[in-house]
């Protein structure tokens, strides 16, 4: 049962990895149309291209950044219920669910980036993850 609530969290990391894969496969020809030549580009960062290349390239490379955001906090929960041998049904639902928000969340973001689709997810995800840290900080202590 323990490694029940780690499989979510290893389809998050690949999730992560399948954004930065679209990230790469978005810009790079957005860098070459946009006439940038990488063999001679020094320094940077990804925010530096905030208004260079177009929005919609761009919002991929954010939603990557989110997700390694938010979701190490996530991590950490899933890792601590599984040391603490203290999964429960309803934890592994909970894990799945983010798991599940956070995708929506990304294909939102890089694809239409409404904000009013957008942020609902977000916050749904947000009070999904409360709930997991809760249990979570519950039976560390209890």
């Amino acid at each position: 049962m323990k490694a029940d609530i780690l499989a979510p969290a290893a389809v998050l990391v690949l999730w992560t990895i399948v954004m930065l894969v679209w990230t790469a496969a978005t810009r790079l020809p957005a860098l070459k149309a946009a006439g940038i030549d990488m063999s001679k580009a020094v320094g940077g960062r990804g925010q530096d291209l905030e208004g260079v290349l177009p929005a919609n390239i761009n919002w991929k490379a954010h939603n990557y950044a989110h997700l390694v955001e938010q979701p190490t906090l996530f991590y950490a929960t899933v890792a601590i219920l599984a040391i603490m041998g203290q999964v429960s049904q309803s934890s592994v639902a909970l894990a799945w669910a983010y798991v599940a928000l956070r995708i929506v969340h990304s294909l939102v973001q890089a694809t239409v980036n409404k904000i009013a689709w957008r942020f609902p997810i977000f916050v749904a995800s947000s009070l999904v993850l409360l709930a997991l840290a809760v249990m979570a900080l519950m039976r560390t202590i209890g």
